[in-house]
């Protein structure tokens, strides 16, 4: 395979949503000065869809597939895919991605992938003469080219490490965590990393130190090698015998880490899965030993791997190999929003106010009252909007008196506007929303909109100190009926006993009825003339409304913002929601058919 495995123009995919990998990723191109970005698709087994990412100071939409063969086949131009399946999955996954003709490398992230499988990947690599990065790796790098996922950690790691622009220095490392040190130590010592790879600690990776180490000595644009080996297996010395018959000839520096194994017992395995030295040759000792005689620069301990990098580098630069790249600036990372705000850099103004609910707390609050101290104190729905809706707390009499609206003014039966336009609505075959909404829409002057009206001209009269009779004629004179007065069936001798129920309730309970009261007498002139000019339920309750907000205290003003809001129509919304939904549910058990209006209820007159 070639040498070169990334460059400025590799694309990847990634396998799995890993919404934090695929950001570093780009705002590693952003570093880099990239014109298009280094991820084109992500696969998310079954879902799709897009996913927006910052890219630079804008935002980009990358294509969410359901499976890799989409991906592949919608993005040719993608030669790299990242792994992100779990150890179950991944060795599927990464078979599906070799075989592909388009991918060239893969990198696989997941730990625990079986011996097995990991033996069967990196075989079918060599044999497709692709390269397998892992398992268990955390991924490269290719200085100012690109990068594998969280590779090297923050922005502003990878600025401080000169990650963003390409140095002379190959590196490749068994140890995910220790590459990101040892990206920084390279900086610090050198003009920076051309690329680095972590190979993963399993004991049978895709790829090995040597691979790399040959791909490197195969680059002009890397001047030395530096290698991080690790106890336990025998492939640093798979790097002797290659030091020996002079297959690497760049200089190398190479530390194995795990020279204090000897304090401990025989058979301790360190972290990675072939940290574990099964014979003599496996210890790192024995391994720092044979390298440093083949030829090797190998430091007494790992304090002094810088040193020796440095060394190395200088002796380069003193003989001309080494032409340090300029120092480029990485431009700066607008820091994501809501970063910058958790840390309390930055204030932002809200687009949104609410002084009725929390929902951000522990627990849900109704006007700083915990959600559980409503259903313990058994507020009920009269006492959520209490507090939802006037922001207080309201008595008991309060509570009841709304409850009792609700209850009396649930539903009228299906001949009315609201029951009769959902039926139909349901009846098409609607959904419950659409016939509920087909209902309410109905609610206006001439349905419901009574009680509002009552309320607003019933307190406005009384608060002008006009008499009955003057309130009358004023109505009269304007040419508009009086809201809240009259009923199509209802009389003074055929009683409403809803209004009956309210009148006594509000008596009983209310510290005043001063609005009742007045449009009793209003009632008294009405009936008069005409037995079914009576206060009905829709009036009765808002003028009783207006009652209870005066005998709970609120002042005046508050009252009538209370009123003119509309609160008294949303009360015969929220009332009757309930009855029409009954009427929806009726019609839907029932299995009733679409509703045609007769023809004989129908008068056609066309001539007009």
């Amino acid at each position: 395979m070639k040498a070169e495995i990334f460059s400025k123009d590799t694309i990847s995919i990634i396998y799995g949503y890993h919404v934090n990998a695929v950001q570093r990723m780009l705002d590693f191109d952003f570093a880099c000065g990239r014109e298009k970005p280094s991820v084109c698709a992500i696969v998310n087994p079954g879902s799709e869809g897009w996913h927006k990412a910052f890219f630079g100071y804008g935002e980009i939409l990358i294509p969410i597939y359901r499976d890799f063969a989409s991906a592949a086949e919608n993005h040719p131009q993608a030669d790299v895919m990242i792994n992100f399946a779990s150890f179950r999955s991944a060795f599927d996954s990464t078979m599906e991605a070799l075989n592909h003709p388009n991918i060239k490398t893969v990198a696989v992230i997941a730990e625990g992938v079986p011996e097995r499988h990991a033996r069967i990947i990196a075989a079918t690599a060599k044999k497709l003469d692709k390269m397998v990065i892992g398992p268990a790796t955390v991924g490269g790098i290719k200085a100012g080219c690109f990068k594998i996922a969280n590779t090297a950690g923050t922005y502003e790691n990878i600025v401080e490490s000169k990650l963003h622009m390409p140095g002379s220095v190959g590196f490749v490392s068994k140890s995910g965590g220790l590459s990101n040190e040892c990206y920084n130590i390279i900086a610090r010592n050198t003009d920076g990393l051309y690329e680095g790879i972590a190979i993963g600690g399993d004991a049978y990776p895709g790829s090995t130190l040597l691979d790399h180490i040959l791909r490197y000595e195969a680059i002009p644009q890397v001047k030395m090698i530096v290698a991080l080996g690790e106890i336990g297996g025998t492939e640093e010395l798979k790097i002797v015998e290659a030091l020996k018959s002079k297959k690497i000839k760049k200089p190398l520096v190479i530390w194995v880490t795990g020279t204090c194994s000897k304090m401990f017992p025989a058979g301790v395995q360190f972290g990675h899965a072939g940290a574990k030295a099964g014979s003599e040759l496996e210890t790192a000792d024995a391994k720092n030993k044979a390298l440093k005689e083949a030829g090797a620069v190998v430091p007494d301990s790992f304090d002094d791997y810088g040193l020796k990098i440095k060394e190395t580098y200088e002796k380069l630069l003193k003989k001309g190999i080494i032409k340090p790249a300029l120092n480029v600036p990485a431009p700066s990372l607008p820091m994501d929003f809501n970063q910058a705000l958790k840390e309390g850099k930055i204030r932002k103004a809200t687009t949104f106010i609410s002084t009725i609910s929390n929902e951000k707390k522990e627990e849900l609050e109704y006007r700083n009252i915990p959600i559980s101290k409503v259903i313990e104190k058994e507020m009920g729905i009269g006492g959520v909007i209490g507090l939802l809706w006037f922001k207080r707390e309201l008595p008991d009499y309060a509570r009841k008196f709304l409850e009792t609206a609700i209850i009396l003014t649930a539903d009228h039966g299906p001949a009315v506007s609201g029951a009769h336009n959902a039926i139909v609505a349901s009846r098409a075959g609607k959904d419950i929303i659409s016939s509920l909404v087909s209902g309410l829409l109905t609610i206006g002057p001439r349905f419901g909109g009574a009680i509002d009206g009552a309320a607003q001209e019933f307190k406005r009269a009384y608060e002008q100190g006009l008499s009955p009779e003057q309130f009358i004629k004023e109505m009269k004179n304007k040419g508009s009926p009086i809201p809240g007065i009259g009923h199509r069936v209802k009389s003074v001798t055929n009683p409403d006993m809803r209004v009956t129920q309210i009148k006594a309730f509000c008596k009983k309970h209310f510290k005043k009825t001063t609005l009742l009261d007045y449009a009793l007498e209003v009632e008294k002139l009405t009936t008069a003339k005409k037995g079914n000019l009576i206060l009905n339920v829709d009036g009765c309750i808002g003028i009783c409304f207006v009652d209870m907000l005066n005998s709970c205290g609120f002042p005046k003003k508050e009252i009538e913002d209370i009123v003119g809001l509309g609160c008294l129509n949303a009360l015969f919304v929220v009332a009757r929601s309930i009855g029409i939904f009954g009427h929806i549910f009726d019609q839907k058990r029932l299995k009733q058919p679409l509703y045609r209006t007769p023809y004989d209820e129908i008068a056609y007159m066309t001539d007009l």
